[in-house]
């Protein structure tokens, strides 16, 4: 049976003075490919966030591979391969792509195989590597998501976060950026999805959480959620 690495316990967390995140729980287990999915305000990037502990918590627990990770920040937990791909992206726009990935390695000295690793997120994003001497700030936003997701996954994440990927985007890019999504996923890492599009964030998932107005209002297989009416009507325009 698959090992538990992420679980998020009776999780409250206020946000600007609203409490935004009402005591959520869900888990993901190893080599799972999991979508959050809601409307927006819904408390999911609000969830991330404390998750990776970039936003203190008000009540709950939250457990990464078994041990309680309350308290810890990012760096501490990015040592310990939860990564997460921040709304927005986040990419130095003064360094070049090439410079962003190498940030990605921050953590490591095994200087043979982050070299290894560069390549391989070359492999899987071509047009970073054609571009690689390139300033960040001047990629297009489906270019800025592809560098930053490139970006986390040189830390060798066990769990990667990826926080609305596609928002912003062209559907062109939309298409690749979760095509991209489900490589990822296929070479073993596992994967917490908080995605508006959900229709697209259900197809490639495994299971999902709605959440809704800062609670957990239903969880079940994904592929079995995609059908059902009340997700559909709700967050599929049907």
């Amino acid at each position: 049976m698959a090992q538990v690495l992420l679980k998020v316990k009776a999780l409250k967390v206020a946000y600007g003075g609203i409490q935004a995140v009402k005591g959520v729980d869900f888990e993901v287990k190893e080599g799972e490919l999991v979508s959050l999915i809601g409307s927006n305000g819904a408390g999911k990037t609000t969830t991330m966030k404390a998750i990776t502990g970039s936003l203190p918590i008000n009540d709950g627990d939250i457990e990464y591979m078994g041990r309680s990770i309350h308290g810890q920040g990012p760096w501490d937990l990015v040592k310990q391969g939860l990564a997460m791909v921040p709304e927005g992206r986040g990419v130095f726009t003064r360094m070049t792509i090439q410079e962003n990935l190498q940030m990605g390695a921050y953590i490591r000295d095994d200087k043979a195989e982050i070299a290894l690793d560069l390549e391989k997120v070359f492999g899987i994003f071509p047009r970073l590597k054609e571009r690689r001497n390139q300033l960040a700030g001047t990629l297009s936003g489906g270019e800025q998501q592809m560098l930053a997701m490139g970006r986390a996954l040189m830390s060798r994440p066990k769990v990667l976060l990826l926080d609305e990927p596609s928002m912003g985007l062209a559907p062109i890019m939309v298409d690749k950026i979760f095509e991209v999504v489900r490589d990822v996923y296929a070479q073993g890492v596992t994967i917490l999805l908080v995605e508006q599009n959900a229709s697209r964030a259900l197809a490639i998932a495994d299971r999902g959480y709605v959440m809704d107005s800062g609670l957990i209002t239903m969880s079940g297989d994904a592929k079995n959620m995609l059908k059902d009416p009340k997700v559909r009507a709700a967050y599929l325009g049907e």
